[in-house]
């Protein structure tokens, strides 16, 4: 049976419902999906159906549905049941590896092999959890950001055995129901955005050891500080604009090299010559065919419409 188009997805399962997997429901109700979710826990039922309530004012908030009430949920204690008549499978057990290649063989086994198996594993790779399936040619990564229902990144890879086309439906997929899927060209553990934040958070750790702040004042360097720029750009954009009318490779002349005979782990790498003319030949694509003028522009409107929004959250 071929595979039914991204969009025409209508009913989807979700494999775990503790806080991903009940923002996971929460987002597929809100888009009009017919959710059947599975959870061995006692009580699962109950709390994943508080959840989702307590989410849909937001997820009205956010445009992603008009309904008043969630409509479409109904749960099954027994996983084989769940994926009865199941488009799409989203798992969001813990994070035991063993549990997980278990339980993955055990999905295979019942469900069509044109359903594809998405992972929200926050370290794992799919090469590991699609060993033991008869059809590891439709398991990929999906994994979401903490509350997956409000934060639109879904980080999309294949493993080993992952059709190529899988990766590509998968992607189709998030984008299909509001999330915004970065594709990674290769599997590594704990994917991209984790290991952003881990760099941050080893650092923030060590200027408290060091003595140099208390955690109060690092969380507000980064929350008033570059936090607010990161709502908006990532690192190579924020790069881009701070070369000012040269760009990128402005800020690496500007930027780019140590300090000589510096001795701080956190000063800036050096950059090899090929690996600057890389990243300035991804610098149409990085500024999204934009001028500097332009984003700057942008990026000053939406920096007032932050501090706007959060400014009496923060004080």
């Amino acid at each position: 049976m071929a595979r039914p188009k991204p969009e025409e997805i209508r009913r989807v399962a979700v494999v775990g419902c503790g806080t991903i997997g009940a923002g996971w429901a929460a987002l597929f109700l809100a888009r009009g999906l017919e959710v059947v979710a599975s959870d061995p826990a006692p009580g699962a039922e109950d709390r994943l159906r508080a959840f989702v309530a307590r989410a849909w004012p937001a997820l009205r908030d956010l445009g992603l549905t008009t309904a008043v009430e969630p409509k479409g949920l109904s749960f099954a204690e027994d996983v084989e049941a769940a994926l009865d008549g199941a488009q799409f499978v989203q798992e969001n057990v813990p994070e035991d590896e063993a549990l997980k290649v278990a339980l993955f063989a055990r999905m295979d086994a019942v469900l069509p092999p044109e359903v594809v198996i998405a992972s929200s594993t926050s370290a794992f790779l799919i090469s590991a959890l699609q060993r033991d399936c008869r059809h590891p040619g439709r398991c990929v990564l999906g994994h979401p950001f903490n509350p997956p229902h409000l934060v639109p990144l879904v980080e999309v890879a294949g493993g080993e055995k992952t059709d190529a086309e899988t990766v590509d439906w998968a992607m189709g997929f998030y984008r299909a129901v509001g999330q915004h899927p970065i594709r990674l060209k290769r599997e590594i553990y704990r994917h991209v955005a984790n290991r952003l934040q881990s760099v941050l958070w080893n650092e923030a750790v060590n200027l408290v050891e060091q003595g140099v702040a208390e955690p109060a004042d690092i969380d507000a360097a980064v929350a008033y500080g570059p936090g607010l720029r990161w709502a908006l750009m990532g690192p190579f954009l924020t790069h881009h604009l701070g070369g000012g009318a040269g760009g990128l490779a402005k800020a690496f002349e500007m930027f780019g090299a140590p300090q000589e005979g510096a001795d701080d782990p956190a000063m800036r790498r050096a950059l090899s010559p090929e690996l600057k003319a890389r990243l300035l030949a991804a610098q149409d694509a990085i500024a999204g065919g934009r001028s500097i003028a332009e984003l700057e522009a942008a990026r000053d409107r939406d920096l007032v419409a932050i501090r706007m929004a959060i400014g009496d959250a923060k004080d």
